[in-house]
């Protein structure tokens, strides 16, 4: 497995597979432009397919807060330590940042205390509407 920061070399093609459990996945095209507008980005790359992964995605202030919205690992490579190794990378990418929130599911909230994050209350709005991300607003 070889993990980047960048997408060089990443076309949209070698994203296929993700958000598989969503009744409306946004396509890999769009999936790219999740990952071209993230502060930060972490890709898991099997170099033997030339196929992605994983991926942790990062947004940040850059100065006191920073939210990693995203992490996901294909079905197919999951329970081989890959989850765990890009957000472990990706807490050292914004280490010094006072506060970091991670939106874990249950199959990765174990490592997410593993790696000494504290479970925290919160809210969140899911617009169904928008989980394609085909109508996402021009910022």
């Amino acid at each position: 497995m070889i993990y980047q920061k960048t997408l060089k070399g990443i076309s949209s093609n070698m994203l296929e597979g993700f958000f598989g459990d969503w009744p409306n996945p946004p396509s890999p095209y769009t999936h790219l432009k999740l990952l071209q507008n993230s502060n930060k980005i972490i890709l898991a790359i099997d170099d033997d397919w030339k196929h992605v992964a994983g991926f942790v995605t990062a947004v940040s202030d850059g100065v006191l807060s920073a939210s990693i919205p995203f992490l996901e690992v294909l079905p197919e490579y999951r329970d081989q330590g890959i989850g765990k190794e890009l957000l472990t990378m990706m807490l050292d990418e914004l280490k010094g940042i006072y506060r970091i929130d991670v939106l874990c599911g249950s199959p990765s909230q174990l490592y997410c205390e593993e790696l000494g994050l504290s479970p925290s209350q919160g809210a969140t709005l899911l617009d169904q509407d928008g989980q394609s991300g085909m109508h996402y607003p021009a910022f």
